[in-house]
């Protein structure tokens, strides 16, 4: 075993055994710029190699050369296959993740793969696409796994999406959600009686708040059975059948006008084709003058054309079909609809900490999610998920956005 600095040695040569893609590997990784990372082929070498600018500091190991064939090829699909089905080992992977995604220019072939293999995926990810029915298959895929499965990690209030913490990360989860609830609540200031349609309900828990703390009538929809059953059980414990109600229906379903329109984390999973519609929808079932507050999670404007033209191992194993949108690109598209669109307020950092909970919890009760019926590779999968996007946030390369959309109140057939 050998240990090698890349940045002090600099005469250091490739060992000519080594398979070309362990060659290129090798190549790639000198054009790190920020951090450092220390790598260990199957041998059990070591090579350091450190970027010009400070950055994170991470390991990694391979247990055989086809990972690098796999990574080359494939990309972060490549990385997470290898990481599910341990070949590859980290002790640190959202630090690894960081330091992939700081340095994604310089490391674009592990980003991105080869041309054709990221060809391939995107026509997957494209024949995936948000029509009613690939909506349905989509949104079933990942919310209708088992709702014991996301009992057992997420917290009381069954929230599936990031907390507001406000820079407090003392708090629990469970307060930073509720949080998160009452400031949706406060930007588009529901009056008792008031109706509001929430789409994409997940599993009821702001439309509990809702009505709770605002006597205001809300109706969810959604396309996932599992997360529509436990609503309105949920509902029906709370004994708040006449004030929330849950209904199975596409967006572009609802015809019927509301005083307010919530929807949290959804629009993730619209699709680019479908964007436009979905504010022209929010502007329709809006009455004039009422307002809409979105939760998205939004992709860096640099980032955005490599990748929408390429697809992920978001999309590919967790949410097919799915779709994020720089700020700009979305507000765009939401005046374009007719509505007026406040400043965003973004808070990035509160879901990298929300993940790191999902993280140490999922991990809390693996034992318990494996007598579910779901195997190691399972998990593996999912902890290779909440890791990258902890480092998405973490890194600015991803983000999150609360944003009050308002449909014009009207005044003798014209905008006041």
């Amino acid at each position: 075993m050998s240990i090698q600095d890349f940045s002090t040695a600099a005469d250091f040569s490739v060992p000519e055994h080594l398979p070309a893609s362990a060659k290129l590997l090798y190549k790639i990784l000198r054009n790190i710029d920020s951090g450092v990372l220390a790598f260990t082929s199957p041998e059990g070498n070591t090579t350091v190699f450190k970027g010009a600018h400070d950055g994170p500091h991470a390991d990694l190991r391979f247990a055989d050369w086809g990972v690098a064939r796999e990574v080359l090829k494939s990309a972060d699909i490549g990385l997470a296959e290898c990481y599910r089905d341990h070949r590859l080992f980290t002790s640190n992977l959202t630090g690894f993740l960081k330091l992939c995604a700081i340095n994604e220019r310089a490391l674009e072939k592990v980003f991105y793969g080869k041309p054709l293999v990221a060809f391939f995926f995107r026509i997957k990810h494209m024949l995936r696409g948000n029509t009613r029915s690939g909506s349905k298959k989509n949104i079933s895929a990942h919310y209708d796994l088992s709702n014991d499965f996301y009992k057992l990690w997420l917290d009381h209030t069954m929230t599936y999406s990031s907390a507001v913490f406000g820079g407090n990360h003392a708090i629990s989860l469970d307060t930073a959600q509720t949080a998160k609830y009452e400031r949706i609540l406060k930007q588009i200031n529901p009056q008792p009686g008031q109706t509001i349609l929430e789409i994409g309900c997940g599993w009821g828990g702001f439309a509990e708040h809702a009505a709770k703390t605002r006597d205001v009538k809300v109706h969810g929809i959604t396309l996932s059975k599992e997360q529509l059953a436990f609503a309105k059980k949920r509902i029906a414990d709370a004994q708040l059948q006449d004030l929330a109600t849950f209904e199975f229906i596409d967006y572009r379903d609802v015809n019927a006008q509301f005083d307010h329109v919530v929807s949290i984390e959804m629009f993730e999973a619209v699709g680019e084709r479908f964007w436009l519609n979905y504010f022209k929808t929010v502007h329709d079932r809006l009455k004039p003058g009422g307002h809409a507050l979105i939760q998205a999670i939004t992709i860096d404007e640099k980032a955005f054309p490599r990748y929408r033209a390429t697809s992920d191992f978001i999309r590919e194993y967790i949410f097919p079909g799915g779709m994020l949108a720089p700020v700009n690109r979305f507000i765009e598209d939401a005046k374009r609809a007719g509505l007026d669109a406040d400043e965003p307020y973004m808070f990035g950092p509160d879901y990298a900490e929300t993940l790191r909970r999902w993280y140490d919890s999922v991990n809390l009760t693996a034992e318990e999610i494996k007598s579910l019926g779901f195997d190691e590779k399972f998990l593996q999968v999912w902890r290779f998920y909440l890791c990258y996007c902890e480092a998405g946030f973490d890194s600015g390369r991803t983000d999150v956005m609360q944003i009050r959309l308002s449909r014009p109140a009207q005044l003798n057939g014209g905008r006041i």
